[in-house]
């Protein structure tokens, strides 16, 4: 997981130049109004419930993008089940730096648990169907690199990463097209044979087309459950399918049954509820 982040390691830094330059402005006129900027201390990031962990690298360079000076200890790892009470962190250095990227730190780090803790919930459910749980491209803008990283340490799988690397033809596109033969003829012609191509099907019928047109991956867009697995039986193997659209913790369970390969939730970062986590200023050296 930490590799696939670091890879991504500009985007990261552009998310937390941006987060700070808004949230600090011209200066943080409240604890340049209380402190000199000599004073030194140490904080700890306390988790206030159940979670699992996701973007502590994210929470470092916060702090060290205003204060490369600020040493950081980490006391778990992404992907870690942690329980109300744990120290996931310290942070020590000057209280100035500390104070000043704190609410960003906090806010980028809260988004990530609350992400991660939600997919692992779906991942668990499904576990021993075959199914995998995978996000979409409902993410808040500017944070998709790290939303994504959040869902694989939860446990759950990309889908694509934006427009430029996967062929997903929903109802627009083909209407756009004239139709779902057409529209995957056309897209075929343009791609390279590596490329796969899902289209979006919302009947059964749909289904039947974008089978006959080569599709390599079916979306089922808000199908029934009975829908599903006639689509299942339809398909028979001959491509992928995808389940999306009001997929949640009650219902999860019933859609891995059906034999769908995947099952993709924008719920997993639109709606996202941040994980509970506090920064507590334990000691001040003057």
């Amino acid at each position: 997981m930490k590799e696939n982040l670091l890879a991504a390691k500009q985007r990261v830094r552009d998310v937390i130049a941006m987060a700070l330059a808004e949230d600090i402005g011209s200066g943080d006129i409240t604890t340049s109004g209380l402190l000199t900027g000599a004073e030194m201390g140490a904080a700890q990031a306390v988790a206030k419930a159940e979670m699992v962990v996701a973007g502590l690298d994210v929470f470092r360079e916060t702090f060290r993008f205003l204060d490369r000076d600020i040493r950081f200890t980490a006391h778990v790892e992404d992907g870690a089940a942690v329980k109300s009470g744990e120290v996931l962190a310290v942070v020590q250095g000057r209280l100035m730096s500390i104070l000043s990227a704190e609410r960003v730190a906090l806010n980028l780090l809260q988004r990530m648990c609350g992400i991660a803790t939600l997919t692992r919930r779906f991942v668990a459910v499904v576990e021993g169907t075959g199914a995998k749980v995978v996000h979409t491209r409902k993410t808040a803008p500017g944070l998709r690199v790290l939303d994504t990283y959040a869902v694989r340490t939860g446990g759950g799988y990309s889908h694509r990463g934006g427009l430029f690397d996967g062929v997903l033809i929903k109802e627009n596109h083909i209407a756009a097209a004239g139709g779902i033969a057409a529209a995957v003829l056309r897209v075929r012609r343009r791609m390279p044979l590596t490329v796969k191509v899902e289209v979006e099907a919302e009947t059964l019928p749909e289904v039947e087309q974008a089978l006959a047109a080569g599709a390599d991956v079916i979306m089922l867009d808000n199908m029934s459950i009975e829908e599903m697995k006639a689509a299942v039986s339809i398909v028979a193997g001959r491509a992928s399918l995808e389940a999306s659209g009001n997929v949640t913790l009650a219902n999860i369970g019933d859609i891995a049954a059906t034999g769908v390969q995947y099952i993709s939730s924008g719920a997993l970062t639109h709606s996202v509820i941040a994980a509970d986590i506090s920064l507590l200023v334990k000691c001040r050296d003057e």
